[in-house]
């Protein structure tokens, strides 16, 4: 795909990068529009062959559910480059199981890493944004905010949650200049995803898709990259469907 140069000059944080999935297409799109990308994971061999295999300057192993990591996140950003400018919150944790069957550890998991993951990620990048009066936060929601599913009472609590935070962060740092927005996918296609997800599920969900697929990684990644431009210069506290799903 043609790059524009949208991120030109900008220094941008991507979570939950290794691998082929959302994250590491989001880092491989703000790269060939001029970005230069800091990328992290939990997982350190998979974080170290995407970085390899993307030709990423600077790495960093990174639990979302750790606070001291994230610090060292952000602030080693900082210290590199000087400053953050697009902070993408990727990291997610899903998984199928009823309610009636749920442990109070498996709840609490998702919600650690997938919504409290992306405010301790938030918070720290926004510290940084109002120090220097500009930037961007992108959050990865899913239509499962909105949409009911079973077996995903926790994912989906999780994502509602990243929704409504997206909304009132972006309204305590408007005054700086700085815009928070989230995607929400609702089917994309990569090797984790078959490992949370049984075949059967999967293939009900790729039949409410009006195109009769899930989502190629990096037609997320675009709309992720748009939300970090200045083309969405006036968007904040908005949450755009990456979906081709009918009810």
């Amino acid at each position: 795909m043609r790059a524009h140069n949208l991120l030109e000059g900008k220094i941008v944080v991507v979570t939950a990068a290794a691998g082929t999935g959302i994250g590491s297409a989001t880092a491989e799109r703000c790269l060939a529009e001029g970005a230069t990308v800091v990328i992290s994971d939990w997982h350190e061999r998979r974080l170290k062959e995407t970085q390899e295999r993307l030709g990423v300057e600077w790495a960093q192993v990174c639990d979302v559910t750790d606070e001291q990591q994230v610090q060292e996140l952000i602030g080693g950003a900082v210290e590199r480059y000087g400053r953050i400018d697009v902070m993408v919150n990727n990291a997610g944790l899903g998984g199928e199981k009823p309610v009636v069957d749920m442990t109070d550890d498996e709840w609490s998991r998702v919600l650690d890493v997938t919504l409290n993951g992306t405010f301790r990620c938030t918070r720290a990048a926004l510290r940084q944004m109002v120090a220097q009066q500009s930037g961007v936060v992108v959050n990865n929601a899913s239509v499962l905010g909105w949409r009911a599913q079973r077996g995903q009472a926790h994912y989906a609590a999780a994502k509602a949650g990243v929704m409504a935070f997206t909304r009132c962060a972006a309204m305590d740092v408007a005054e700086h200049g700085i815009r928070v927005n989230a995607v929400a996918p609702s089917l994309a296609a990569h090797p984790f995803l078959t490992k949370v997800t049984s075949a059967e599920l999967l293939t009900e969900l790729v039949s409410r898709e009006a195109f009769g697929r899930a989502a190629e990684p990096w037609e997320v990644a675009n709309v992720i990259v748009f939300l970090a431009s200045d083309y969405s210069s006036y968007l904040t506290g908005e949450v755009v469907s990456v979906s081709s799903q009918h009810p």
